[in-house]
């Protein structure tokens, strides 16, 4: 592929006199029973935008680019079509997915299993902080989908313990965050030892010129599937903008969460040691909360998941590292303690709450010198965010 070319090129050579997509049911998607007994368990029904596209045309083998931000129900449009096609075949390494973070992986780990609950499938997930030994068993054992990050499925590639031969199916999930996070070198050397002729799919909240490049060096004829601009905020979510000088930051956030209705609050930083000093603020108020960053060790970071998802802790500090991949029900508030350098940082943040339907509050605490970037935030998205004063905390008070 011509690495030149533009999104515009690309959507052209996905282009395809296809026929509609089947309609509004899963039971109309051509999915196995096995897995729609797993899907109807779960309480679905009507598959998302990105599902009714995307599901028809990968079980019918067509490369994807699926341009969807989380909570759109990507993870599933994925999932249950390469399940559906492991259904049959020898059990041996046949689906690869490739992700950002350790919490995506889990999360992808989670919904395979979900959906293949009710069949033989074995699927593992490879991540690094933790030890190498049980994920060289699981890999010894069999499986047929793992789920990756780069760094350490390299690591169990060149120690033997697994094999891409069988490989008949790529998905590189969040291909944005990837590239972000200094991967293409990883992704490259892992593509390198796969087959050449196997299905790939791509999933990116953006479509930068680095991930064009990369979709065009490994994807064949993909077809596009763009169900959301990645400056759309939620509609689910109410937005609000606190002004408060930096220094009060904190005493601003704990007046807050007096507020009864504030019972599952995710904080997000810019820095690591800014996410563990408004921890030590919030614990000296008596306020539970937790941090969750890269300086974490694994088992601190699904420590800190587990005591906010159960209700132990009450506030989860977080750097960005948190805008995605984490799927979390019931968060009342996201609160930018930092305002975000990039729009899509806002989208990506506030989109952990308001989802399935819920509503949510989003609050934004803006200093002096953070009003341009709240102003940038509110031209990207289209609306005026309102202004909430408190008593004491604002600028002029």
């Amino acid at each position: 592929m011509n690495s030149s070319a533009t999104q515009a090129d690309i959507l052209a050579d996905g282009a395809d006199s296809a026929p509609a997509v089947p309609g509004p049911t899963f039971d109309e998607l051509g999915l196995s029973p096995l897995l729609l007994r797993a899907v109807h368990e779960s309480g679905y029904v009507t598959p998302t935008p990105i599902q009714l596209e995307a599901i028809p045309r990968i079980l019918g083998g067509r490369d994807i680019i699926g341009l969807a931000q989380t909570g759109t129900g990507k993870t599933a449009a994925f999932t249950l079509p390469i399940a559906d096609r492991l259904l049959e075949g020898p059990h041996r390494l046949r689906a690869l997915v490739l992700t950002p973070t350790r919490e995506l992986c889990q999360q992808v780990e989670k919904s395979f299993r979900k959906y293949a609950q009710h069949t033989s499938l074995v699927v593992t997930s490879i991540y690094g902080g933790v030890g190498f030994e049980p994920q060289e068993r699981a890999l010894r054992e069999g499986v047929d989908v793992i789920v990756a990050t780069p760094g350490r499925l390299i690591d169990q590639l060149e120690r033997g313990n697994t094999s891409f031969d069988d490989l008949e199916v790529l998905v590189l999930d969040e291909a944005d965050r990837m590239l972000d996070m200094g991967f293409a070198p990883q992704i490259n050397k892992l593509v390198a030892a796969m087959p050449p002729y196997r299905q790939t799919l791509l999933f990116s909240a953006t479509m930068p010129p680095e991930v064009e490049v990369l979709a065009r060096k490994y994807l064949r004829r993909p077809h596009v599937i763009e169900v959301s601009r990645r400056t759309n905020a939620a509609t689910t979510v109410r937005h609000a903008v606190y002004p408060v000088p930096r220094s009060l930051k904190s005493a601003l956030l704990v007046e807050l969460l007096k507020q009864e209705a504030m019972d599952s609050v995710l904080v997000f930083t810019r820095m690591k040691i800014g996410a563990d000093r408004v921890v030590r603020d919030l614990e000296l108020a008596g306020i539970s909360a937790t941090a969750l960053h890269a300086d974490k060790r694994q088992a601190q970071r699904d420590q800190a998941l587990a005591d906010f998802r159960d209700g132990t802790i009450r506030v989860l500090v977080a750097t960005d590292i948190a805008q995605r991949g984490l799927d979390i029900s019931g968060i009342s508030h996201v609160i930018n303690y930092d305002v975000p350098a990039q729009v899509e940082d806002y989208v990506h943040r506030i989109g952990r709450t308001g989802r399935a339907a819920q509503t949510g509050d989003a609050y934004t605490f803006m200093a002096p010198d953070e009003i341009a970037m709240v102003r940038m935030i509110e031209r990207v998205i289209g609306q005026e965010i309102e202004r909430v004063s408190v008593a004491g905390f604002d600028f002029g008070s």
